[in-house]
């Protein structure tokens, strides 16, 4: 069992390493070859991958991963590179970009079978055309990309102590659902045209969508909490402690996932005037989504003082 353990505390971290590395070369590709300096933001996620394995034995920890954190260290800097450079230049040139990307998808690279490197230039040549022209694609592909690689590191990564299966597999369907809103919020919002030319507002977006990933490392939905009832909890028991996992997943939300995506939501419709259906239905959804966990909160405090 702990050698399976390690196996597989070693595979996600090499899952981290490989995607940061492709980043960081697409921005080298794209940039220039001095950003290599990138990589030296994998060296912490290296550290900590042989500390884990040697003092832990691959286990992660109960509340916390580190690994998770330092994989998103060492991989938004290149996110937000490629972000940068694509609204700085990219989206300028965006007919002769897409008129190069279409022209690729229909072309066909001609190949010898009775040779095995006659073909070879002509897919260099397609390889060159792919990085130097479809930006978009590379960048959304990162993007989702990065979710998933979040979601299956998650699960290879060994439970932490104090963790149960059922409680990694809610843990899991909860990550499912943050990364679509995630996903979803990023391209929705960074897809107008109102908005790709507001470097402020892409800014902003960006920054809102770094701060919540940083719901990924933490583990505080599955935390186990006493009953809150009065027999199973002391008396002095403080609301904190009663309701502890409730109480950090209301917070989360609030200031963290949903609050943030209906400021950003309501900043694009009221001041820059981008109106139109999925853009009013996930406002109208984060809306909700706050106004239910202020009341879930009322809730709380209304039990926790009738019990105590």
């Amino acid at each position: 069992m702990s050698f399976v353990q390690i196996v597989c505390a070693l595979s996600a971290r090499l899952l981290f390493i490989l995607h940061s590395l492709i980043a960081v070369g697409r921005v080298i590709f794209v940039k220039h070859s001095w950003y290599s300096f990138l990589t030296l933001l994998i060296l912490p996620l290296v550290i900590e991958m042989v500390i884990t394995l040697k003092r832990r034995r691959g286990k992660d920890y109960k509340w916390f991963s580190p690994a998770i954190l330092l994989y998103l260290i060492s991989v938004i800097p290149s996110i937000w590179i490629l972000e940068d450079h694509y609204y700085r230049y990219d989206i300028k040139d965006t007919t002769n970009l897409t008129r190069n990307c279409q022209q690729l998808d229909e072309s066909s690279i001609p190949t010898n079978p009775g040779s095995e490197t006659e073909g070879i230039p002509h897919i260099d040549k397609g390889l060159q055309l792919l990085n130097s022209t479809c930006s978009d694609a590379w960048k959304l592909g990162l993007h989702q990309t990065l979710l998933l690689t979040l979601i299956i590191g998650k699960w290879l990564l060994p439970i932490g102590i104090g963790i149960s299966k059922d409680q990694l597999s809610q843990l899991l369907l909860i990550f499912v659902g943050i990364a679509a809103d995630i996903l979803e919020f990023t391209s929705e919002t960074l897809s107008e045209d109102k908005v790709k030319t507001n470097t402020v507002l892409v800014y902003t977006i960006l920054a809102v969508w770094t701060w919540s990933m940083l719901q990924f490392p933490l583990h505080v939905a599955v935390i186990n909490t006493e009953s809150s009832d009065a027999c199973q909890n002391p008396p002095s028991s403080s609301l904190l402690s009663t309701h502890k996992a409730d109480i950090w997943n209301i917070i989360i939300s609030l200031f963290i996932h949903d609050g943030p995506f209906f400021v950003v939501r309501m900043v694009v419709m009221c001041s820059y005037g981008v109106i139109h259906q999925m853009l009013v239905f996930f406002t109208i959804k984060n809306c909700l989504v706050v106004t239910l966990q202020l009341y879930r909160l009322y809730v709380i405090i209304e039990e926790y003082r009738t019990s105590h």
